[in-house]
């Protein structure tokens, strides 16, 4: 898309980009790192079971050696000594097999971690595309493969021709030990060359998962188009977000007013805030605000609670303090307990006389215990 739209991949992948990539298949992956990972765990293996396998070996050596020859014609005899002799030698080298298949398993872990795609053994069109080959030849990538090759040849021919001329003592010695030891001795002289002839991968590998990790971070980068695009993919569009807000605030309101008649009073400022307050002792220990609102929506609680005969209570200070303080379906703050219970107080008592109605001498508003820390005064 960058090809097509000229803008620069200059942002980073988002997490999106990065997953969608992986379930392709396509994560960050060092085949130096596993090739090395694979040669150590197998000089590792030969230095460890190296003695053991040489001995067992032998074993199998002797066992086949000493076979009577009436027995070379008797098929079944000799079926069972070749399954006999592949059992050992299999089970001597039970821990080689261990170590490497450990080692394949975590090597490919290492970098870009385990991932399973079955999109990634789809056949694409996209990679038998000649244009799109010449490029890839003629790539970045395609020269750091080239030098990796060069570089591997050097270090890795040169440290071997040095690791056979120190032990080129050694392996002239051998001739001169019987055949026990000297297949052990053998061995751990292989096991030791191979570890050396290994190590010197490590060297490729320092240059080789850095750029990996540069190279892939560099194929998923986006541009800032790609960015806009994927947020209106994901979270939608801003008319569609905003429609969807609108709809939820529509059918908060409607909630909202539905509990305005189980309310036991509306305080008002008396204009620009409406709260209204139900105090239910069965069902909770303090009051509840059941609704609130600001001008329009303050206009329609007033109007709901005069038309279910809910008491109207003029309170500016304690008015603006519940709706700043307080939440919907939540008890009032414990600062505005004794306030709230001034202005209960005088409804219980207008509604024990049979007065739910009338407005009657409410508490002043200065009466009203209202902490500093909660008055919003206009």
């Amino acid at each position: 898309m960058a090809e097509e739209t000229g803008q620069e991949k200059s942002q980073e992948p988002t997490q999106k980009r990065v997953q969608d990539a992986r379930k392709k298949g396509d994560i960050a992956r060092s085949k130096e790192l596993s090739t090395l990972a694979l040669l150590m765990a197998s000089a590792a293996s030969a230095l460890l079971f190296g003695p053991s396998v040489a001995a067992a070996m032998l074993e199998v050596f002797k066992f086949n050696f000493s076979v009577r020859g009436e027995a070379v014609s008797d098929p079944a005899y000799m079926i069972q000594h070749l399954y006999t002799s592949l059992s050992s030698a299999f089970f001597s080298l039970w821990g080689f097999f261990l170590l490497v298949l450990l080692a394949t398993l975590f090597s490919a872990a290492a970098l870009g971690g385990w991932n399973f795609s079955s999109e990634a053994l789809q056949p694409k069109g996209s990679r038998l595309d000649p244009i799109a080959g010449i490029k890839r030849m003629f790539s970045l990538k395609s020269l750091v493969e080239l030098f990796k090759a060069v570089a591997k040849v050097v270090i890795v021919g040169a440290i071997a021709i040095l690791a056979v001329y120190l032990l080129r003592p050694e392996l002239i010695g051998l001739t001169a030990e019987a055949v026990n030891p000297a297949m052990e001795h053998a061995v751990k002289i292989l096991a030791w060359a191979f570890l050396v002839i290994s190590a010197a991968m490590i060297s490729i590998v320092l240059m080789d998962v850095p750029f990996q990790l540069y190279d892939y971070n560099k194929k998923l980068k986006m541009t800032m188009q790609e960015v806009k695009d994927e947020m209106k993919s994901t979270e939608g569009k801003p008319e569609v977000k905003s429609k969807i807000r609108q709809l939820q605030y529509e059918m908060s309101q409607r909630k909202m007013m539905k509990e305005v008649p189980t309310a036991d009073v509306v305080i008002t400022n008396p204009t620009h805030y409406a709260v209204a307050i139900r105090y239910d002792q069965s069902q909770s220990d303090a009051p509840i605000v059941v609704a609130k609102g600001v001008d329009f929506a303050a206009l329609k609680i007033r109007e709901v609670a005069q038309e279910y005969d809910v008491t109207v209570l003029e309170a500016p200070s304690l008015a603006r303090a519940l709706y700043y303080a307080a939440e919907i379906d939540e008890e009032v703050p414990s600062g505005l307990y004794t306030a709230v219970a001034q202005v209960l107080a005088y409804v219980f008592q207008l509604r024990d006389a049979g007065q739910a109605n009338a407005i009657g001498s409410p508490p002043k508003d200065h009466q009203l215990e209202i902490p500093e820390a909660l008055r919003r005064d206009e």
